[in-house]
């Protein structure tokens, strides 16, 4: 059920494709980070099963970033501890049903000397809903080389999204309640340039954003892969809507993930500041394609992330 309240969000959500990345979330349930790990941390219930919680949205169904996680952590939970994941592919299969729990199943493909292959299904009443696959090494010496870390303004010159949407709340009333409603407080985010929001004229497919989270965690690597995936979804399918933008705001769109992938290249923090250099080359069949590259403050690379989403255009009756 959605709540009474958030209807009218759920209704102004078609014409804001902008909030893609973070409205699914009704972050009031996540105000720190506490709450946060409570989510991305599964209850076990044997030995390749884990269940996890929901938790409300504005749209009234499971927040894909939520399965994400989720998946990651029971794979996680079946490997050793020598074994890191560098990649994860992830494919949404139904919605998710925030009133039943996620059943995680994990599948233990392959144990190799180097790499270590899962299979996560997530079920709810017995029907897949999401599954995943990761792959895990373990440390190693190799070549190494990266491409550069796009010349942008450093995070602290500029403002966050909260103080950019400020100065903007008469001209973007509407829009401006379901940024607080759906924003995700959890973490800080710092646009450079235009927050993909306010953005009304049709633009070329580039987004560039700072993201870290807002109270400092103490955790084992793991936990900074989860909160990364979580947060990697965050404006990655609206930059796909950037060129559509006019076009958009005249009519109704309906977004939905249709899959997700994250490749980890080096060891970071959550807690630092990233840079997500978003791209999409491509939108056609209803479909939008966005990659993105995540960089660290001092310009490492740390991981690449690729996701494919539904933009159908919703014909008015």
């Amino acid at each position: 059920m959605i709540p009474q309240d958030n209807k009218s969000l759920v209704n102004l959500f078609h014409k804001t494709p902008f909030l893609l990345g973070f409205v699914k979330i009704n972050i009031d349930l996540i105000m720190d980070i506490k709450q946060l790990l409570d989510i991305v941390t599964l209850k076990k219930i044997d030995e390749n099963r884990f269940e996890g919680k929901n938790y409300e949205t504005v749209w009234g169904r499971v927040f894909g970033g939520q399965v994400l996680s989720q998946s990651l952590h029971a794979a996680y939970q079946t490997v050793s501890e020598d074994r890191v994941a560098h990649s994860m592919h992830g494919y949404f299969i139904l919605p998710g049903n925030l009133n039943i729990p996620v059943i995680y199943e994990v599948d233990k493909i392959r144990n190799g000397g180097s790499f270590t292959t899962r299979r996560v299904v997530a079920f709810q009443n017995d029907k897949a809903i999401f599954n995943m696959s990761a792959s895990f090494q373990k440390k190693e010496d190799g070549f190494d080389h990266q491409v550069q870390m796009p010349n942008v303004l450093s995070p602290d010159l500029l403002l966050t999204d909260f103080q950019q949407a400020d100065k903007h709340k008469d001209e973007f009333a509407e829009k401006y309640q379901l940024f607080l409603t759906a924003h995700p407080k959890v973490f800080e985010f710092k646009p450079v340039g235009t927050n993909i929001f306010m953005r009304k004229e049709n633009d070329l497919p580039y987004n560039h954003c700072w993201l870290r989270l807002k109270d400092k965690i103490d955790l084992p690597l793991p936990f900074h892969h989860q909160l990364l995936a979580f947060v990697s979804d965050y404006q990655l399918l609206a930059t796909a809507s950037l060129p559509h933008r006019k076009e958009i705001s005249k009519t109704s769109a309906y977004y939905a993930s249709l899959d997700h992938a994250l490749w980890f290249h080096r060891d970071f923090s959550i807690n630092d500041w990233l840079l997500y250099d978003m791209k999409s080359p491509s939108a056609s069949n209803a479909r939008g394609f966005a990659r993105g590259s995540i960089f660290t403050e001092n310009g490492t690379m740390i991981a690449s992330v690729a996701q494919e989403g539904l933009m159908r255009k919703l014909v008015k009756s």
